[in-house]
Order: C-alpha cells, then structure tokens, then sequence
C-alpha cells in the first residue's frame, strides 16, 4: 500500500482525499468546516479525525492540496479593446484558477481606481496593445496604478514595446512582466501568463490567507482549486501514455456562490460557409459565473431564467417560489432533508443554473448574408460534437434527479443560437474527488485518471 492525502481547503468545507496509488483505488472522503478566520490547521484537524474513522491509522508517502479559501485566487484585469486584450486577459486568468471580479477596458478612470482600492485584488493583470500596436493605453494604465501605490502584485502582459517602461513606472511595487497574451491580432499566448499567476498565489497569496499554518504537513506546493479541477479535466478528456481518456467533454460545477464552466475541446467552425469571429478561445477553456449559484447568488438564477420558467420547473406557483427564495437568502445553509417543496424548488434552480452558465461558455452561432449568399458567424467555442458531460456540486449529487438536470446542458431548439452540445454521456462526481485528481495527476497521471474513470458514475446518453 502506498496512501496519498489529497487537501482541498474549499471556502466552507476543507474536504480530503485519501488514495492508494499502488491499488489505484480511492480509500476514503471526509469533510470538516474551513477554520480560515481562526487556524486553517482546525478545520484539517477536524476532517482528519473523520477521514481516519473510514480508513484506519494511515501514514501518507505524501501529501498535495489545493486552496479557493478565503475568497480564491480574485483578480482584476485592464485591457485595451474589451473583445480583444481585454478578453485575453480575462481567459488567462480563469485558466489560472482565479476569479475574476473586474476587467477594465481602454484607460482606466478615477472611478476605476476608486474601485480597485475599494475590491484590493490579489492580482493585478495589465495588458494592452499588440507587439508594435499601441502604446499609449498600457502606459496610461500604469501610471494610474502607480498613482494609488497597489499593494497587490501586477503582471503586465501586453505590448513588448511598452512593458519595460510599464516596469519603470510601477518601480517601487511587486511587478512581474510575461509576453504580451495577444502578440498579434487574434493570436493568443496566455501559457506564460497563468504560470507567472499560480506562481504568485503559490509565493504570496496562500501566506496572506493564513494558509501557510498547513504547509507543514505538504509534499509540495498548492495550487488553486479551480487550476487543480483544470488539470483533472484535461487529463480525462485526453488521457496520459497507457491509459485513454474519455474524449472532448463540458463539466460544470454548481455551488452555493458560483457555477464553474469547463470545456476541454476545440470548438472550431465545422461547416466551410462559417467564418469564425472574434479571439479563437483556449482548447481547455473554464469560466467562472459569479451571479449563478444556489444559496449565496441564488437571486441570478431566477433573473436570468425568469420566474415562469423557475415556478413551472418546480411545479410550485411563483407566490411560493418568491418565498422560498427569500428564505433561502436569508438561510444559505438550508438544505431539502427530505422537503418535498425545497427539492423541487432545487432541481429546478440547479437546472436553470446548469442552462445559464453552459449557455454564457459556449459559443454562439447566427445566420447573415453576403455577396456569397447565406453565411453563419460563429462566435465562441462550438461544442455541439461534444459527447461528455461531467458534473458535480451539492445539488446535482444530493438528488436522485441528476441526469435531468445535467440534461439542460445540453441543446435546446428553443435557443437555436446556444452552440452547447447535442447530446452527451453524463459523468458524476458524487464523491468530490475532481480536484483530488488533479493534484494527483502531477504526479501519478494513470491513477488518477484510472481512479476517476472508476470513480466518477457514468450514464449513457443524456437527451
């Protein structure tokens, strides 16, 4: 036997692990409150106790965790067009792993900065400007910044010609410089960018979270969660030498404060009449949506999906639902327990909250004509060949319901444009263990992927 502990200090549960990497086999889950306000090693403590009470006294070969406490990885972004470096800027940093809170176009203004010291990012992403482009707008921007004296880390990642003058101005304060993430006109190289983040969070954030009281008992270095689901993605959807993966897939996360959206896949125009708009968009892609979650941003789901559409899912009359959903602002830790009116009222929020963000990560498709005749513009990863669907959260794993749920991932007639995928085979998480896998595939990639292809509750075809 070889035991690995696997950490996840999550914002509210400090969830763990444990794995046999000479067995390939998952030994046991267990779960505590995060204790970050206090001491995080608490929490630990707690979870620990639990996890030993399923698997016996364990010495663990090693030990790897990953962190979204105290808020994540929050980041703010400036670029100079929004649909280009500004875009650029913002997929670099959800690749990252980070939550993006701000992304700030053209120069930044009073009001901007009256922002940023008000939200005090844990990093600053300056970009701006193609290699040779312009100038001005990066340099207006590090002026402001110097003007407020950051006490946040800045990357600048923008136009070659202007960064060591950016580094000038911004003398004085934490500054990394990486390669412009748009050195030409649609043409990304965010790579660097994300490495230089992690590096950051690795080196300063988990310090200034209180985080560091654990590191004693850590193999290695964390990372955050959102880059560690990343990497367990990627490494199903592809595979690793002597073990295959299970091909392009789409998994989402429903939480309580945010829903997570990943697509490991190309997403290029299939059909010769469509010409493709916009940034071409990473082939493991993740977005973040902030206003989409079933406690804490519960109130984004019903604007986005409508109070019809929520009360008619749930079979509950929009009176009812008003109420239920004032009740459960004010009590985020609410949870069904066998009420047959909180259940319904779940499954139909998860569903709304699974629709909605799936809609915002793919891509979108619409008809125009030219000199040609007909033509389609695609804009956005098309993800309708995708055939994997990977899903997990409280409400999707609680519930009998889940594959219904996970079923408005998929696409809809009445939402011709949504480039989502036709139909999919559906994955669960019912155990946690996707950011587990993802630490432990940088170090043991065939067991990891071998114990989440095990692992993870497979359906057939979801439709």
């Amino acid at each position: 036997m070889k035991p690995v502990l696997l950490i996840d200090f999550g914002s509210t549960y400090t969830k763990l692990t444990a794995v046999d990497v000479d067995a390939e086999c998952l030994l046991g889950t267990a779960a505590a409150y995060t204790t970050v306000q206090t001491d995080i090693n608490d929490g630990l403590q707690a979870a620990l106790t639990k996890l030993e009470e399923k698997t016996g006294k364990l010495t663990y070969t090693a030990t790897y965790a990953c962190s979204s406490a105290a808020g994540g990885l929050r980041m703010a972004t400036s670029g100079l067009v929004p649909e280009l470096t500004g875009e650029a800027a913002r997929l670099a940093s959800l690749g990252a792993g980070a939550k993006v809170e701000s992304v700030y176009s053209f120069q930044l203004t009073e009001d901007d900065l009256a922002e940023i010291c008000r939200n005090k990012p844990d990093i600053f992403l300056l970009v701006g400007g193609t290699d040779g482009g312009n100038t001005e707008c990066i340099l207006h921007n590090a002026k402001a910044l110097a003007s407020i004296k950051p006490q946040f880390p800045i990357v600048i990642a923008g136009n070659r010609t202007a960064v060591r003058e950016c580094e000038r101005i911004l003398a004085g304060c934490e500054v990394y410089v990486c390669p412009n993430v748009m050195p030409k006109f649609g043409t990304l190289n965010i790579e660097p960018t994300q490495k230089q983040i992690r590096e950051i969070f690795l080196n300063r954030i988990i310090q200034a979270k209180g985080l560091s009281k654990a590191t004693a008992l850590l193999s290695d270095i964390m990372m955050p969660t959102p880059s560690a689901v990343l990497q367990a993605m990627e490494l199903l959807a592809q595979g690793c030498e002597g073990e295959q993966g299970i091909g392009e897939l789409v998994a989402v996360d429903v939480g309580g404060a945010t829903t997570d959206v990943y697509s490991i896949a190309e997403g290029m125009p299939e059909h010769m009449n469509t010409v493709y708009k916009g940034l071409p968009e990473p082939f493991a892609k993740r977005t973040v949506e902030g206003d989409i979650g079933m406690r804490y941003s519960i109130q984004g789901i019903v604007d986005a999906a409508g109070l019809d559409r929520i009360a008619k899912l749930s079979d509950l009359s929009k009176e009812r639902v008003t109420e239920l959903v004032e009740q459960l602002k004010a009590h985020t830790d609410m949870v069904p327990n066998g009420d047959e009116e909180l259940e319904r009222l779940d499954y139909a929020l998860a569903s709304m909250a699974i629709e909605e963000a799936v809609k915002r990560h793919a891509g979108t498709i619409e008809e125009t004509y030219t000199l040609m005749g007909k033509t389609y513009l695609q804009e956005g990863k098309n993800l309708t060949k995708v055939k994997q669907i990977v899903v997990t959260g409280g409400s999707l794993i609680h519930t009998k319901r889940t594959e219904e749920i996970a079923s408005h991932a998929l696409y809809s007639p009445m939402q011709p444009e949504s480039l989502r995928p036709v139909k999919a085979d559906v994955w669960v998480d019912r155990t946690y263990i996707l950011a587990a896998m993802g630490l432990l595939s940088g170090y043991y990639p065939q067991t990891a992927l071998r114990i989440m292809k095990k692992e993870l509750e497979h359906h057939g075809y979801s439709e």
